[in-house]
């Protein structure tokens, strides 16, 4: 089959095309899916440069988010049948491995996976919509339902807005009755964003957000009347910390589930006791909450946002717009 493979950590160079990789072959408990799309994320690009404490088998195939159709099935697999179209769980979580991380994953013709990973997709969802949902959307939901508890009239400030994770939180805040406030870096992302439903953007690469969050909505008091917003949305980390600190209200809450721009920021702990602020912390997703966007995606009530399709091959242009920030939403690649 043909893929793309990481022979060692390092740049995009190191992903190279594979023109003959060998095809896998299902065991027991197991089943090979025929990728139909494999969306990127930026944990490929963790999983490319190597992470602490995190041993990556190599040679590997990254891409963690499939969708496609049932290839192949090992002795003791029943309940799915050849041509099934299904979404893969990537989370192994009986053996604690993620799919494109210490296990094969998608960016290929075809993937094993244990069949208890399958989930069965409805033929109203479309391939590329499912392979949107786990890692972006499977995070964000778990972030803003099940850990955040966003409430209707409560101002929310996302970061990032317009990446895989920050299209979804702002779908879903709408959806809860927020105010959403998307901050993004271009003006076109944010004219974008608005028509997923945010109600006002912030051009961070031409202001400070935070001061302008500030501006608009008022400045956080430790008694009396309190401006500031109700939750700030942060999974960059870096030097976005501290700055969303200082425009959430009293009683408020920052939600974290990652830290694209730097895991170890600076602090100022004081914002945190000073003005009660929760800081909520948020890792990955349930299988539960993938069947809840399938449901959502089914109603018309949430549509993933997939902007960008390229051809296998060229997965490493895919990875270098997502490094550069260059992408609106998800990127799909089609084997």
């Amino acid at each position: 089959m043909r893929a793309m493979v990481i022979h060692r950590h390092g740049t995009l160079e190191e992903l190279t095309w594979e023109p003959a990789w060998p095809d896998p072959a299902p065991g027991p408990g197991e089943v090979v899916v025929k990728v139909a799309v494999c969306t990127l994320n930026y944990h490929d690009l963790f999983t490319l440069r190597g992470m602490p404490g995190i041993k990556v088998p190599m040679p590997i195939v990254m891409g963690i988010d499939v969708a496609g159709e049932v290839a192949a099935l090992g002795s003791g697999v029943s309940g799915w049948r050849l041509g099934q179209r299904v979404l893969i769980d990537p989370a192994d979580r009986e053996n604690i491995k993620l799919l494109g991380e210490v296990l094969d994953g998608g960016l290929a013709e075809y993937v094993k996976v244990p069949a208890a990973q399958l989930i069965a997709l409805p033929e109203d969802v479309s391939f590329e919509a499912a392979a949107a949902l786990p890692v972006a959307y499977g995070t964000a939901y778990r972030m803003m339902q099940a850990r955040g508890a966003i409430r209707p009239g409560e101002k929310v400030l996302i970061l990032g807005a317009s990446g895989g994770v920050g299209t979804c939180c702002v779908q879903l805040a709408k959806l809860a009755g927020a105010h959403v406030i998307a901050a993004a870096s271009t003006p076109e992302k944010l004219a974008r964003l608005a028509a997923l439903g945010a109600d006002e953007g912030i051009d961070y690469a031409a202001t400070d957000f935070s001061r302008e969050a500030i501006r608009r909505h008022g400045k956080p008091r430790i008694f009396g009347a309190s401006g500031g917003v109700d939750v700030v949305v942060n999974f960059t980390g870096g030097d976005t910390w501290v700055p969303s600190l200082k425009c959430i209200k009293r009683g408020g809450r920052l939600l974290t589930c990652g830290a694209t721009a730097g895991h170890d920021p600076a602090e100022d702990i004081r914002y945190i006791w000073t003005f009660e602020i929760s800081v909520v912390g948020s890792n990955g997703w349930d299988r539960s909450d993938l069947l809840a966007l399938l449901e959502l995606v089914r109603a018309g009530k949430l549509k993933p946002v997939v902007e960008t399709r390229l051809p296998l091959r060229d997965a490493r242009q895919g990875f270098r717009m997502l490094m550069e920030r260059r992408a609106f939403g998800k990127i799909a690649i089609l084997p």
